[in-house]
């Protein structure tokens, strides 16, 4: 009776390790063990399979020398240092998922494994079970999925500055706008005004007024006409330029000669102002376009003129070097403030001490953006009540 109990109790062992074996191999994860040296005790077929070795090859190695030598970078992983052996030597559950196995061809794969430690049935540590899987789709999907999301992060970086931008440049065009109809209606109603005012006192005072009287009448309005025509004349060259509408029209000139004519020109419709000219050449021939380099000098020369007192000297120079041409125009003017200067060049900026002093806050701005059409270089140097001098540099070519 005892016999036939120990052959059927054999028997039930047989079954039930060949349930294990059964279960052990279909197992799609690497399962191996490994007793208290770190040697292979038994390996499952899907295991020796993704490290690319025989089953019967793997009994008996140091699994650690097969597949856990070295990191991912190649330096050399110590078994004192690995979670693995850890295992059968704290007895506890150890889990990483951030290191990489090694194949037989030398190649390697990133993993995560568990290595749990093993008991007998006295509870005596006799080593370790390791369960291992092959997580390189995982990781190539988890890299697809960084990439994708560090490409929206930067996307939406792109855009927010973009929109930034957008932002700035609306406040800017808002600013301008604002300053445009204050310009304008300033700049066009006091004319407007003069001249209603003028046309009126000629009609209601014909039969008073003397014939003197009435033409200095007319002056007036021609003026004030004129000072509209001006601002006119300066919004459609701002439409052309920003349309892109300006060709330049090169030209053989004399610049000495040039600025000298200017210069009387100008001297004869402002006889009370000293206006002093002077050249480190007699004569200077250079291809240019005149009706930028007139615009532009006519707008500094207007502006000496109207921001400094008639008994104060205006002076231009004029020089060249081998590559420049210089222009330089200065007054002993209102001069320009401080906080001023880094928005002179905006259009309708005007300083805070101009006062009443008629202008559009237009001049400036077209004449940097003439330099620039000519290659050149403006730079302004202005101090309050002691004047401003304007530097221009033309290039030859």
């Amino acid at each position: 009776m005892t016999s036939r109990s120990h052959r059927q109790t054999d028997i039930e062992l047989a079954n039930l390790r060949r349930q294990h074996q059964l279960i052990l191999d279909s197992v799609g994860e690497g399962v191996y063990g490994l007793d208290l040296e770190g040697n292979v005790t038994f390996v499952n077929p899907a295991a020796a399979a993704i490290i690319g070795w025989e089953m019967e090859d793997l009994i008996g190695k140091s699994m650690h020398a097969v597949l856990h030598h070295s990191k991912g970078d190649g330096a050399e992983y110590l078994s004192k240092d690995c979670p693995i052996y850890a295992a059968f030597k704290d007895g506890a559950v150890h889990r990483v998922e951030n290191e990489v196995f090694w194949r037989k061809d030398g190649t390697s794969f990133p993993v995560e494994y568990i290595s749990t430690p093993m008991h007998d049935e006295k509870g005596k540590l006799v080593g370790a079970v390791v369960t291992f899987r092959d997580i390189t789709q995982r990781k190539l999907s988890e890299n697809i999925l960084q990439q994708t999301n560090e490409e929206l992060e930067q996307r939406v970086r792109e855009r927010t500055s973009e929109l930034s931008r957008a932002n700035q440049q609306l406040k800017h065009l808002n600013e301008v706008r604002s300053r445009f109809v204050s310009m304008v209606c300033h700049e066009f109603r006091n004319p407007l005004n003069n001249i209603a005012f003028l046309v009126s006192s000629l009609k209601r005072y014909d039969r008073q007024l003397a014939n003197r009287e009435k033409i200095e009448y007319l002056s007036d309005i021609e003026i004030n006409i004129e000072r509209m025509t001006q601002m006119t004349d300066e919004l459609l060259v701002i439409g052309k330029i920003d349309t892109e509408r300006i060709d330049l029209q090169v030209s053989q000139l004399d610049l000495v000669e040039f600025c000298r004519e200017l210069v009387t020109e100008f001297q004869q419709t402002n006889r009370d102002r000293q206006i002093e000219f002077t050249s480190d050449r007699t004569k200077l021939e250079a291809a240019i376009d005149s009706r930028l380099l007139r615009s532009i000098l006519t707008n500094l020369l207007a502006n000496a003129v109207r921001y400094s007192s008639s008994e104060g000297l205006i002076q231009f120079k004029f020089s060249s070097t081998k590559e420049y041409i210089n222009l330089t125009i200065s007054d002993r003017g209102i001069g320009i403030p401080p906080e001023d200067l880094p928005k002179i060049f905006e259009p309708f900026h005007r300083g805070k001490n101009v006062s009443n002093i008629p202008g559009t806050g237009l001049g400036l701005n077209i004449v940097k953006r003439f330099v620039e059409l000519l290659n050149g270089k403006i730079n302004v140097i202005s101090k309050i009540n002691r004047g401003t001098e304007v530097i221009i540099q033309i290039p030859f070519k």
